[in-house]
């Protein structure tokens, strides 16, 4: 028998069967013995016994090892054209980097491997790929992506008649639902998800049920219930029968036990989590921020304070290890709320100062760090933000925002001083942001009196800081969350009459303090040149040809001399020629196309230009690739500015991407634009800004050419024609 082909697959069936024994050693020396005869007499297992070992060092937590041993499956699979063992070791090595949290790299290699699976029609790998999936992209703070990936590994798992897998996928739909503060949706999910474990013979999805139902019920108020989900955990992992989520099940008595007031309890759990060696960085950074409440309900306010701090550094060195953009843009999504709790505490001990730095320290490094690695931009890990010099230096107000889950708070800065004010909380103000964009995209008079949230947003936002706002002032408004798809020149003034803000002040959107100080030391082109790209071909049915191109291509190319534009229509406006074209020696680059905005996947989002081969489509990706210097680059397409927001990041999508290319100042529209008045306003814009006018006076002296129309049947009075486009600050 040993000298056979059998016994290499005897010896590794064994191996298998004693890993789920979890008798490691014994398993190791079958697998060893299963790749010296499979060497000699049946190589072509060889793959198998690769991958079933390195899921051995895997559960060892030899993640090198097992990382090893996949590479080798993966080469081995490749060079004998064994497709299915590829896909296996794609799969495992997208495991193995979950495991390592390198959630990034486990991403690019399941997709890798899910593509494969797919075309080999080998479902029971794809529905797990898909679920692993769901889980990097939860972990990586994208609760938007995660939902549908875990959403569909439940589903295929219920098809199959797999409940313990199917109940395991579920907690991720929840969780992913619980993330986005819908308690209801996931306490519903999750009473599913439990009902099904309890059937079950696997303590360690039992397990994880609890655990996840736990919050939920303490979240809602409901004490007795949580203390019950989370005692039934405690009981099963101290009979001995699964230590599975162990740590999580003391978490969650932690945070019971400091809802109960019973602090050193809570503290004692708490310190030991934090100090595990088999914490996971989430669970780390989550005990030492719940850690530093306790501390501070028990009135040790510097200890606090430090756990406070380790906690904001764990999260920040596990989003350093990040080495794409796409995934650093949602990260911080999974540890706001300890930022939040952070700052909530530095306002409650009178430090208002501190607490905008805290807030500061959160905002838009994605595209603080892209610029630093092309141009002097100083990181916000270096940089000494004085936020009143920047006032000074830039003639302007600035109005920080920070919207939280219990607390938000506006900073009103001054060259002279800094004031900060206490807001509604998220949930107050989140649904009326949501009504008022309903109300203007409906093309309704957002003034008549009917429609009040103009009234009652300007109120939350503006008002406890209008007396250090002078009529005429120049206003820099840095939101936060929601708030970056609210165009606030749009908010209604009540006093003396109803009229919009945008007729008291001239605003304009930035994202972080830090990107706002490197543009003061930053000089603007000399040269007045202008880079015209628009009028494309159509290159699918999904994007006609723009009626009003021409003549807004015309309209533009009008303020330039030849001599100093560069012009791209028609079939030579291609993605390629765009890049090909030296965008960085303009100072002006216009766009007069189609444009897209990905909600999921927001570097897809793209200018929509003429065919070329199969393409047509200019990638927020690729655009970032190519370093810029433009005082302005204006996005006339519909949903430039991207449709979704990030914790910290804002608004994502081609505003951004330009920015983070280097340009001074971009103009995006928030929504869908109008063909019709779109060609009108820019010819205003360029012709104000022919006239020497900064970008953010001469768009609003534009803006209040269609308000102030003579006409008064002129439907461009509407803020729908004139408001989509907004002017963000870049460095």
């Amino acid at each position: 028998m040993a000298t056979t082909g059998i016994a290499a697959r005897k010896a590794m069936v064994e191996g298998v069967a004693y890993r789920y024994a979890q008798q490691y050693e014994d398993s190791e020396k079958e697998f060893i013995e299963a790749e010296r005869l499979a060497s000699s007499y049946q190589p072509q297992i060889m793959g198998e016994i690769l991958n079933n070992r390195g899921a051995l060092e895997v559960e060892e937590v030899k993640y090198v090892a097992a990382q090893e041993t996949f590479h080798r499956a993966l080469l081995l699979a490749r060079e004998r054209k064994d497709r299915v063992q590829e896909a296996n070791a794609l799969g495992n090595l997208g495991f193995v980097a979950t495991k390592q949290e390198h959630f990034d790299e486990s991403i690019d290699w399941n997709r890798s491997a899910l593509e494969l699976s797919r075309a080999l029609g080998v479902k029971d790998t794809v529905a797990a790929i898909v679920g692993n999936m769901g889980w990097n992209y939860f972990a990586l703070g994208d609760f938007e992506n995660a939902m549908p990936l875990y959403r569909k590994a439940a589903e295929d798992s219920e098809r199959r008649k797999l409940p313990a897998t199917q109940a395991y996928w579920l907690t991720g739909v929840a969780n992913s639902y619980y993330a986005l503060h819908d308690e209801r949706s996931a306490q519903a999910i999750l009473e599913q998800a439990l009902k099904l474990a309890r059937g079950l013979d696997e303590k360690s999805i039992l397990i994880k049920c609890l655990n996840d139902i736990s919050p939920v019920a303490l979240e809602t108020g409901r004490m007795d219930l949580a203390e019950q989900y989370n005692k039934e955990a405690l009981d099963i992992q101290r009979a001995g029968l699964d230590q599975s989520g162990v740590l999580y099940s003391q978490l969650m008595h932690a945070r019971i036990q400091a809802s109960k007031r019973h602090l050193s309890e809570a503290q004692r759990l708490l310190r030991g989590i934090s100090r595990d060696p088999r914490a996971d960085t989430p669970l780390k950074w989550e005990a030492q921020a719940r850690l530093a409440k306790v501390y501070d309900d028990e009135d040790k306010f510097a200890q606090a304070e430090k756990e406070y701090r380790k906690a904001i550094g764990t999260i920040e060195a596990a989003r350093k290890s990040l080495k794409q953009d796409e995934f650093r843009l949602t990260f911080l999504s999974s540890g706001i709320e300890f930022y939040d709790d952070y700052v909530d505490f530095l306002i409650a001990h009178g430090r208002p100062d501190d607490a905008l730095k805290v807030a500061e320290l959160s905002r838009a490094r994605t595209l603080t760090e892209g610029l630093a690695s092309t141009t002097e931009a100083a990181s916000p890990a270096t940089s000494r933000v004085r936020p009143q010099q920047d006032s000074k230096e830039l003639n302007a107000l600035l109005l920080f925002y920070w919207v939280g889950h219990e607390h938000s708070y506006l900073w009103a800065i001054t060259p002279t001083k800094t004031t900060y004010f206490s807001l509604p909380k998220a949930a107050d103000i989140e649904p009326l942001v949501k009504s008022y964009r309903k109300t203007i995209l409906g093309m309704r008079d957002a003034q008549d009196a009917g429609s009040s949230e103009g009234k009652q947003l300007y109120a939350m936002l503006v008002e406890p800081a209008k007396n250090l706002i002078p009529l005429g002032s120049r206003v820099i408004v840095l939101p936060a969350e929601s708030l970056y798809g609210l165009n606030f020149e749009t908010l209604v003034v009540p006093e003396p009459m109803p009229h919009f803000w945008i007729e008291d002040v001239t605003l304009t959107t930035a994202s972080s303090l830090t990107l706002l100080a490197a543009s003061v030391t930053h000089p603007l082109p000399k040269a007045k040149n202008l880079l015209l790209v628009g009028n494309t071909e159509q290159p699918s049915a999904d994007f006609p040809v723009l009626p009003q191109a021409p003549a807004e291509m015309k309209n533009v190319s009008h303020y330039f001399p030849d001599g100093d534009r560069k012009v791209l229509e028609g079939k030579q406006a291609t993605p390629s020629a765009y890049l090909a074209s030296n965008p960085e020696r303009f100072s002006y680059l216009h766009f007069v196309t189609h444009g897209t905005a990905s909600q999921t996947r927001p570097l897809e989002s793209a200018v929509i230009l003429s065919r070329e081969g199969d393409s047509y489509k200019l990638y927020a990706r690729d655009i970032v690739q190519h370093h810029l210097n433009a005082n302005l680059v204006t996005i006339s397409a519909c949903n430039g500015s991207g449709t979704r927001a990030y914790s910290g990041e804002g608004l994502v999508g081609l505003s951004w991407a330009f920015l983070r290319a280097g340009a001074h100042n971009v103009i995006g529209a928030l929504w869908e634009v109008s063909d019709a008045s779109t060609p009108q306003l820019m010819d205003s814009l360029y012709g104000e800004l022919d006239q020497g006018k900064d970008p953010a006076t001469a768009l609003r002296d534009a803006k209040l050419r269609f308000l102030h129309s003579p006409d008064s049947g002129s439907v461009f009075k509407k803020p729908f024609y004139w408001a989509p486009f907004q002017l963000y600050a870049g460095s």
